[in-house]
């Protein structure tokens, strides 16, 4: 049996063969067969952790605390200087330039992604919004949370910020970002299971060298990344603590 491999379901689409080309490479420097399934929303991909079915996966932060404390999961490595932040836009023809110009009975255009659906509600506190005071359209993408507002069919629409920088120029050139922000903590990371716990070190190896040789430098391109960072345990529950003071 192959170990699973999974991707936090918020990933760029531009990066969707990266994921690919970097699962390959691993199975190869690992001498391990290694199965990649990728997932089309949360709520599957955590029913396949929740049975124990995944051995690592690229992690979004809100997932971390789930991962650690309830199925044994570890961390290994953060992307280099790459951090979870969430944007708040608006249609470019809208009068709305700030939080506070916003009101209750707004319709909101939001994904799943539970980290940045988190951190845009408490951006939007700021103007005595809530989720009993506003209208929350879920879409599955972060391109549909765009066509909502260029439709007109939303207010505002919450994004992790490394999408909605990848939208197209055509797409932003008719969005307005309102409010970014900027704490800097937060980021998605890889982890690993107990089924494959005995191989950690290795597999930490392999990333933090991976900037070290042309094909290492490749893939990591084809990712979007620079290098690799290991990540402390102690690193982590830092994290997971923020988020579970963020989500009271």
């Amino acid at each position: 049996m192959p170990y699973q491999f999974t991707v936090s379901p918020d990933f760029s689409p531009d990066h969707l063969s990266g994921w690919y080309i970097f699962n390959t490479w691993l199975q190869k420097q690992l001498g391990e067969a290694v199965h990649l399934e990728m997932y089309d929303c949360f709520q599957t991909q955590k029913a396949v952790i929740e049975s124990n079915g995944i051995d690592l996966i690229y992690a979004n932060p809100f997932d971390a605390a789930m991962l650690v404390r309830k199925k044994g999961f570890r961390p290994l490595a953060r992307p280099v200087g790459v951090s979870d932040e969430a944007i708040i836009a608006v249609n470019a023809e809208s009068l709305i330039y700030d939080v506070a110009d916003l009101s209750s009975g707004i319709k909101i255009a939001v994904t799943d992604d539970p980290d940045i659906r988190l951190m845009g509600m408490i951006m939007l506190e700021a103007g005595d919004l809530n989720l009993n005071n506003t209208i929350i359209i879920s879409c599955d993408a972060y391109i549909l949370v765009a066509k909502q507002l260029l439709k007109g069919n939303a207010d505002v629409g919450v994004f992790l910020a490394e999408a909605y920088d990848g939208l197209s120029n055509i797409v932003k050139s008719k969005l307005r970002v309102i409010v970014r922000s900027e704490i800097s903590v937060i980021h998605h990371g890889l982890m690993i299971g107990p089924k494959l716990a005995h191989r950690k070190m290795d597999i930490l190896e392999l990333l933090v060298g991976m900037k070290n040789n042309d094909k290492g430098q490749d893939v990591l391109k084809s990712l979007g990344f620079r290098a690799w960072d290991k990540v402390e345990d102690e690193e982590m529950e830092f994290m997971i603590d923020l988020m579970d003071a963020l989500s009271v």
